[in-house]
């Protein structure tokens, strides 16, 4: 007889690449900036818990695919993180937010 669930994010790995996931999917406001609440709160619903949210979100961190403000308040992609989620630079360069490098590894800024 089996007592625990299986968690599907119990690896850090695992939790990093849903949290870069969901954030692809939240609209960035300001310079890029992602509200924590916009991705707190769908990992929790798509069954993580808050101890795997913290460690996926240092994995993100540690692997460069997110930085995190020092309040704690947002975070906002790295050039690494956004080339996990293509569509991001993308959204990026239409809504005028943020900066990218191009391919040929010049950083420039998206226009509206």
């Amino acid at each position: 007889m089996k007592f625990a669930n299986d968690h599907p994010y119990a690896d850090p790995e695992a939790a990093a690449r849903k949290l870069i996931e969901i954030a692809n999917t939240v609209e960035a406001v300001q310079d890029g900036r992602i509200h924590v609440e916009k991705i707190n709160w769908p990992f929790l619903k798509a069954g993580g818990s808050p101890d795997e949210y913290v460690a996926g979100l240092q994995t993100a961190i540690d692997r460069g695919w997110l930085e995190i403000h020092r309040s704690g308040t947002y975070v906002k992609f790295t050039q690494a993180g956004a080339e996990l989620s293509p569509d991001r630079r993308a959204k990026s360069m239409i809504a005028g937010q943020g900066t990218f490098t191009a391919g040929n590894g010049r950083v420039g800024r998206g226009t509206k």
